[in-house]
């Protein structure tokens, strides 16, 4: 069997190569813009959502925003909160502060990320009706056709906060509660993504690259906090009642 360390190392390289693989698909083919060309329509002029329409914002841009902020808060005030809160949901505390700085990160780097990659949105290049010319990641722009201003559209921001939710996977070891906190941040990191490319405010590499970055920064803050391993399978004594009921064996 495998030491801990080298299946961690392993899942990191995996995480990174995913990352660089994804970056090269999409550098390297126009797939972002045979995606965003069925979510626009050339002869109105317009996006398939609107995002000024109040229902649709508030379902997958404030609500989720919502959601992700008090369960960042949560986490922080277990963390910090007497032993038994802690006890009393069965969660430990390294995997508290795991969730905490994960969910704090990932947008974080988001953010920076915008403010170095010099990437316009969708809606901002003239083929959906904005000013300036299209350009990938690692794209110059047309020479004599360079925007007067530095675009900060990439990685996807909105969604960075859906995919960071992945911190949770320190809070317990079944492997009942892995695959449901996957299942949120994943779903929930894709439908924020998806708001945002309906609406042309993102590419689908933007969302891509985001959701292995969250992936790489929960490896890299395990190590750190030497918190329960986030992708652990268990085995023979992993009772079936004990994960149905969310709780660890």
């Amino acid at each position: 069997m495998s030491r801990p360390g080298l299946r961690s190392d392993w899942t990191l390289w995996t995480a990174g190569l995913l990352l660089v693989g994804s970056l090269a698909l999409f550098e390297f083919t126009r797939l972002d813009l045979w995606v965003q060309d069925h979510f626009y329509d050339e002869a109105t002029r317009r996006w398939l959502v609107d995002d000024t329409e109040s229902m649709g914002r508030a379902i997958f841009y404030d609500g989720p925003k919502l959601l992700i902020w008090t369960i960042g808060l949560t986490a922080l005030g277990l963390a910090v909160g007497p032993a038994r809160w802690r006890d009393r949901l069965e969660f430990n505390r390294r995997g508290l502060w795991l969730a905490v700085f994960v969910i704090a990160t990932v947008p974080v780097l988001a953010g920076i990320g915008k403010k170095f990659t010099n990437t316009f949105c969708p809606s901002e290049i003239r083929r959906y009706g904005g000013a300036v010319a299209y350009a990938k990641l690692c794209e110059p722009f047309p020479a004599g056709d360079r925007p007067a201003r530095r675009g900060g559209c990439f990685p996807a921001g909105h969604a960075s906060g859906g995919f960071a939710l992945l911190g949770l996977l320190g809070l317990r070891t079944a492997r009942c509660w892995r695959n449901r906190v996957i299942v949120l941040a994943l779903g929930l990191g894709w439908a924020m993504g998806f708001y945002q490319m309906l609406k042309g405010a993102h590419y689908l590499s933007h969302t891509t690259a985001t959701m292995f970055m969250a992936w790489i920064v929960v490896l890299l803050w395990q190590r750190v906090l030497r918190a329960a391993p986030t992708g652990i399978v268990l085995g023979k004594n992993d009772k079936a009642a004990a994960c149905l009921r969310g709780r660890r064996p």
